[in-house]
C-alpha cells in the first residue's frame, strides 16, 4: 500500500489521434429497452463495490514525509515509518480519505536536518503533496516546522517532545507526545518515595535530551532530591569515561541518562565497566527497544526507562479491575495487525506514535470534510480524542495536554511497567544490586 512510486495509482490513458472529421466512426445508438435492462445492473455493481471502488476512481490524496531511515535515528525512523504505513493501509481498506485513496511517499533524510528541510520544500512546493507527516527528532522537526508554517501545512509531530518547538507562536504544528520535561517523572517520584537523596544527570547536549535533563532536574528538586552532578556531552561522543568518573566520585543514589539509542547502550556498558552502582539507573530513548536488551543481555536488568506507550497497556487493568485499553481504543487490533504486517520487526512506542499521529491528521481532515489547510488546522486544534497511542488534546499553542507517560523497568528480559503505581502490574525491584551481584 505504501510505496516510493509516485504514479502507482495513476491510470494512464492513451488516445488515438484522428486525421479529420471524415475519419470519425459512425455513431451507434443504444435502444431504450437496452438501457433499461443494463443500467440497474450497473448501479447494483457500483453499490456492491462500495467506498473502496469510489476511492480507486479518483486521484489519490498524496501525503509526504521524510524520516531518518539511515543514520543516527535509523532504528527510530524506521519504526515510525511502519506506524505511518500501517495507519494508511488501514485507512485505505476502509475506503480511504474523503472517498479517495491515500498515497504515502516517505523519503530518507539520513537523520540530517538540512536534508529533511530540503525534502519538505520539494514535497510541498514541487510535488504538491496534499498533506504531510512529520520527521523524527526534535531538532529536525523544529527546522521542518518553519517550512510547514510557510506553506500552511498542518503537521502532527510524531517524533518531537521538546516544549520549545510548540511555544514559538506556530499555528500549524501540533504536539502528539508528552513533553520531554516529564520523561523521567516516574523515576524521580519513585526515588523520593524510597528515601533517596541525590541524583546525577548526564545528557547529550542537543535540543531534546537537554530538555529531558533540565525537566528531570526540576522534578527532582521539587521532590527533595539534590542534583549532585549535571553534565552534557557533545553529540557523537563514544568515550564516556571522563563524565562517568565524575559521577562515580559523587556516589549518587540515582543516575539518569537523557540519551538516544546508541548512547543509552554505551553508557550502560561503561557504568558496568567502571563499577558505578546507583540504587536506581534510568535511560531514555533507546532503552525501550528490544535491541537494548539484546545488546546488553542481563546487564540491562533493573534499568529503568521512560516510555510514551507500551504494548502491554492493551491488557492491563487499573487496580486489577478497569481495562487500561479503554484509554487506547484500537490498540489491541493495532498490535495484532502490526505483528501480521511486519513479522519480526520491533514494536516500540515510536511505532504507536507514527500510527497515532496519522490517526489525528486523518481525523482532522474528516472533520474538516476538506483538504483546505485552514479548516484542517482548526479541526485538529479542537480535537479531544483517544487514539491507539493515547489521548490527544492540545492547548492554544498546539502543546499536548492530555497524554501520559509510564516508567518501565527491565525485569527477566521484559519491560515491566512500574509507574504510575496505580496502573503498574509489576513491583519495582529495588534497590538495584551492584553489578558484581547480578546473575
Amino acid at each position: 500500500m505504501i510505496h516510493d512510486c509516485r504514479n502507482w495509482f495513476v491510470k494512464r490513458v492513451h488516445s488515438r489521434g484522428r486525421a479529420s472529421n471524415d475519419a470519425l466512426p459512425r455513431r451507434r445508438f443504444l435502444s431504450a429497452d437496452f438501457l433499461r435492462s443494463v443500467l440497474p445492473a450497473v448501479a447494483a455493481a457500483v453499490a456492491i463495490a462500495g467506498p473502496a471502488a469510489t476511492a480507486h476512481a479518483q486521484a489519490p490524496i498524496k501525503i509526504g514525509a521524510s524520516l531518518g531511515l539511515t543514520g543516527a535515528y535509523a532504528d527510530l525512523g524506521q519504526t515510525i515509518q511502519r506506524g505511518y504505513q500501517l495507519c494508511v493501509k488501514h485507512a485505505n481498506e476502509q475506503g480511504g480519505l474523503l472517498n479517495r485513496r491515500i498515497e504515502l511517499t516517505a523519503l530518507d533524510d539520513q537523520s540530517q536536518t538540512a536534508n529533511s528541510v530540503a525534502i519538505y520544500e520539494r514535497l510541498i512546493a514541487q510535488d504538491k503533496v496534499d498533506l504531510v507527516f512529520s520527521p523524527y527528532s526534535s531538532p529536525i522537526t523544529d527546522a521542518v516546522a518553519d517550512v510547514t508554517e510557510k506553506y500552511k501545512k498542518p503537521m502532527v509531530a510524531a517524533g518531537a517532545a521538546t516544549t520549545s518547538i510548540f511555544r514559538k507562536g506556530r499555528r500549524y504544528a501540533f504536539m502528539l507526545l508528552s513533553p520531554a520535561e516529564v520523561y523521567l517523572e516516574g523515576l524521580t517520584d519513585l526515588a523520593a518515595k524510597r528515601g533517596l537523596k541525590t541524583i546525577a544527570i548526564v545528557y547529550e547536549d542537543t535540543l531534546f535530551p537537554k530538555a529531558i535533563a533540565q525537566g528531570t532536574a526540576d522534578l527532582a528538586k521539587k521532590r527533595g532530591l539534590q542534583v549532585s552532578h549535571f553534565e552534557g556531552y557533545p553529540k557523537g561522543t563514544k568515550d564516556f569515561g571522563a563524565v562517568l568518573a565524575k559521577i562515580k566520585a559523587g556516589n549518587p543514589d540515582v543516575v539518569a541518562a537523557a540519551t538516544y539509542v546508541e548512547d543509552s547502550m554505551a553508557i550502560a556498558r561503561h557504568m558496568k565497566e567502571a563499577d558505578i552502582n546507583p540504587k536506581m539507573f534510568a535511560v531514555t530513548v533507546g532503552g525501550d527497544l528490544p535491541k537494548f536488551y539484546e545488546t546488553l543481555g542481563r546487564g540491562a536488568e533493573f534499568i529503568y526507562g521512560g516510555s510514551q506507550w507500551e504494548e502491554n497497556l492493551v491488557t492491563l487493568r487499573a487496580g486489577g479491575l478497569i481495562p487500561i485499553a479503554r484509554q487506547y481504543p484500537g490498540a489491541k487490533e493495532f498490535v495484532e495487525a502490526y505483528r501480521k504486517e511486519f513479522p519480526g520487526a520491533d514494536l516500540s512506542y515510536q511505532t504507536a506514535q507514527g500510527y497515532g499521529a496519522c490517526q489525528v491528521l486523518l481525523e482532522g481532515v474528516r472533520r474538516a470534510a476538506s483538504l483546505d489547510t485552514e479548516k484542517i488546522r482548526d479541526a485538529i486544534a479542537q480535537l479531544d480524542t483517544p487514539t491507539v497511542f493515547g489521548a490527544f488534546k492540545v492547548d492554544g499553542d498546539g502543546f499536548q495536554v492530555a497524554h501520559k507517560m509510564v516508567l518501565f523497568q527491565w525485569q527477566d528480559g521484559k519491560k515491566a511497567i512500574v509507574w504510575p503505581e496505580e496502573l503498574a502490574p509489576a513491583t519495582v525491584r529495588f534497590p538495584t544490586p551492584p553489578w558484581s551481584q547480578r546473575k
